[in-house]
């Protein structure tokens, strides 16, 4: 199947199930690997969770009140709390205007978000953008916990190679001639979907990805 966006061109393979998994989107910029793109590409009439790459920061609303409108249910749980809010330090953020948060702490409140909304599928574009080393590593714990813990599936664009190998249970690999002419692979395993993805990289980025993958025998 296949989608078209003005003059750019995305074709998607078939893969099979993918059910309670984290499927990680790989590519350079331009390739299609937008995860809405991917979404806008057959995905099937279910309810779904979107995060977007970056939060806008209009609201004047505080974090709190922001949460109790849009996840009323789940931010009080003690699951989610435990799960989500506590290892994001949402805590610490809860009397702060939302237009006063920092591009990294958004990220955190938009994740939480993203998570507190009951859904099948959770499209997660980019979780790493303006969180530092520590953050990342909390961030990937939560998206891995959650969505194993409640049996979901998601998919999730990241170009940060640490996170996306914690992250990933299968792979999507997009490739093509940028902003023209891509193919979304089927879902593959986190190694035959790094080897692809290493076979179609320019030596830079095979050696980037070499130095991360070493323990997986890539």
């Amino acid at each position: 199947m296949s989608i078209t966006r003005g003059k750019f061109k995305l074709h998607v393979m078939e893969g099979g199930s993918i059910d309670s998994q984290i499927v990680v989107v790989l590519g350079e910029n331009g390739t299609g690997n937008n995860i809405s793109s991917l979404a806008d590409a057959g995905m099937p009439e279910i309810n779904v969770s979107y995060k977007a790459q970056i939060m806008q920061s209009v609201s004047t609303f505080t974090v709190r009140t922001l949460l109790h409108r849009r996840i009323t249910d789940s931010y009080t749980q003690p699951q989610f709390v435990s799960v989500v809010m506590e290892p994001l330090q949402i805590d610490k953020l809860m009397d702060k205007p939302v237009v006063k948060l920092s591009c990294g702490e958004l990220q955190r409140v938009s994740l939480c978000l993203c998570l507190g909304k009951p859904a099948d599928v959770y499209l997660i574009d980019e979780p790493s953008a303006n969180l530092d080393s520590e953050q990342r590593l909390a961030a990937s714990e939560v998206i891995k916990r959650f969505i194993h813990l409640g049996k979901k599936t998601s998919f999730v664009v990241e170009h940060d190679i640490t996170m996306a190998t914690y992250l990933a249970d299968r792979v999507i690999v997009c490739e093509g001639r940028r902003s023209v002419d891509c193919t979304a692979t089927a879902p593959q395993s986190l190694l035959s979907g790094m080897r692809h993805f290493l076979s179609r990289g320019t030596k830079s980025v095979q050696r980037l990805y070499l130095l991360h993958m070493g323990r997986f025998g890539v």
